[in-house]
């Protein structure tokens, strides 16, 4: 992902809402929304090539999505960033912090037992992941960035909106930029732009949707995928 806002324990009705676009090559071969084969409790994209993912939901009750940050290439022989992603819904596990920094640079929400934020660039954080609206791009977690400012913001107006989840997908499709010279939410390249747009928005009941709207590398939407979620209640 390169653009996620999430919504933490911040409505009556909503436990996690989450909304974010997946900038990538669109020559890189993925795999769309779908429950994995090996593990059908976890629902998410999968990324063909390193075998990770880069958001998803596991129906124990975990979240989890990665986010690249920019300026730090990976190195030739860095595990993949999409692993942490696959692990964690798989089965709830994260390398320990001292191996982190071995990662290409990343910045990672999860969602579970606790709800915390970790990155490994430009130093290793680890820290709780509060309740109320977050987002991250390619950098740090709320940063002052317009596109990740915007995207979030959003996210607030809809909970107060308290509208259907698919108000949110038109929001991810934004191709306006606040800034002269920022890149917008949408990212429309033929080489490089916004492959796909998620929601998930999980109730406090533990009952939810996780929606995946796909796109060519024009821009155009080219399949979208809707599941049920179902998460353990409080």
């Amino acid at each position: 992902m390169c653009v996620v806002a999430l919504a933490l324990d911040a409505h009556p009705h909503w436990r996690l809402v989450v909304a974010g676009n997946r900038d990538e090559f669109h020559v890189r071969a993925s795999a769309p929304l779908a429950r994995w084969d090996e593990a059908p409790h976890v629902i998410g994209g999968r990324d063909l090539v390193s075998g990770g993912g880069w958001i998803g939901v596991s129906e124990t009750g975990r979240f989890a999505v990665v986010t690249n940050v920019a300026g730090y290439p990976r190195g030739k022989d860095a595990p993949s960033r999409g692993a942490l992603v696959a692990d964690y819904l798989r089965d709830g596990t994260l390398p320990d912090d001292a191996a982190l920094p071995a990662f290409g640079g990343f910045s990672l929400m999860t969602v579970g037992e606790a709800a915390d934020f970790r990155s490994n660039r430009p130093t290793l954080i680890h820290q709780p992941l509060a309740a109320g609206l977050h987002g991250i791009s390619n950098g740090p977690l709320d940063p002052p960035w317009p596109r990740t400012r915007t995207l979030t913001a959003a996210l607030g107006d809809w909970l107060d909106a308290d509208t259907a989840p698919d108000a949110l997908l038109a929001t991810l499709a934004d191709e306006t930029s606040v800034v002269e010279g920022e890149r917008p939410v949408f990212i429309r390249d033929a080489v490089y732009g916004t492959r796909c747009s998620t929601v998930i928005a999980i109730a406090h009941d533990g009952s939810g949707t996780m929606i995946e709207r796909r796109f060519d590398a024009g821009g155009m939407a080219a399949g979208e995928t809707r599941l049920d979620v179902a998460w353990p209640g409080r």
